[in-house]
């Protein structure tokens, strides 16, 4: 207890001492964060103002699109401006807020996802019913769901990291806050919680997992029986994008959440967003 002590900010380490990095990671992160913001907008934009894409597929694209903008926004800007100003200092409260931002925004962006996968389900499968099982009314109702099932997703988490007693040390291996490297500053045994973080987001995201392998299952298997080749390509055409975003995100989260710990600080999450966003924006 004599090394606990009252931490009203941390430091987040960068990508180096090195002027000519620093410089690199400003150009790199900042260039990629404009080209995947103009995709994302471009996508909303063309999908509120074209009538012709006012379908379910294209509402869920246009709520990924938003949590997509918010998930790279909410962490890479601060890189980018701690890098400028020549500073790593995140204030605690700056820390929570990103917290509570960055896992409501990905998880609600993994539910979406795993409604985009019934939303093709429902249209490749059962054609006939699309119109009477996916209207405008049960779409609005499961996006919200998404949003607000994600909202009380991340206050649980948030919660639970925040409220433990932080000790003398205040440097977050990562360049943005993340709960597994927050959790290590915590003068109590955080491993118990940590470990009841991870089981219960592994169950969360293996159950939406399940249902997207299952969902594809019976479209792959109605797609063989379309008995013209252009009536497959067009419904495989319809899925392709949407099951790369979800390789990307599932392979990436397991990447940095489930390998060893490493001393270096991990960029592939946000990273993520990056390429997730462009696979939309050209997919689409």
């Amino acid at each position: 207890m004599s090394n606990q002590t009252t931490v009203t900010e941390f430091i987040l380490l960068g990508f180096s001492e090195s002027l000519e990095l620093q410089i690199l990671h400003v150009v790199i992160f900042l260039t990629v964060y404009l080209i995947a913001m103009m995709g994302n907008l471009l996508i909303f934009i063309v999908v509120v103002f074209d009538h012709r894409l006012h379908t379910p597929m294209y509402f869920f694209l246009m709520n990924l699109s938003i949590l997509d903008i918010g998930s790279i926004s909410v962490t890479v800007p601060k890189s980018i401006t701690n890098t400028l100003m020549n500073t790593r200092r995140i204030s605690y409260a700056g820390c929570a807020t990103q917290v509570f931002f960055f896992v409501f925004l990905v998880t609600a962006d993994f539910f979406i996802l795993t409604i985009m996968a019934y939303d093709r389900y429902v249209a490749i499968c059962k054609p006939l019913h699309y119109e009477m099982l996916i209207d405008w009314r049960t779409c609005t109702r499961m996006a919200a769901s998404a949003w607000v099932i994600s909202l009380l997703y991340s206050a649980l988490h948030t919660g639970n990291t925040f409220n433990l007693p932080f000790c003398s040390c205040n440097v977050i291996n990562q360049f943005y806050c993340d709960i597994p490297q927050v959790l290590k500053l915590s003068c109590s045994d955080a491993n118990t919680k940590e470990i009841g973080i991870l089981a219960f987001s592994m169950c969360l995201g293996l159950g939406c997992f399940s249902f997207i392998i299952v969902s594809y299952v019976q479209i792959f298997t109605a797609v063989r029986r379309i008995p013209s080749e252009d009536g497959q390509h067009k419904a495989f055409s319809t899925c392709i994008p949407h099951i790369m975003v979800v390789s990307l995100l599932l392979f990436t989260a397991i990447f940095a959440y489930l390998k060893p710990t490493s001393t270096f600080p991990n960029y592939c999450t946000v990273g993520t967003y990056f390429l997730l966003s462009l696979i939309m924006y050209v997919t689409s």
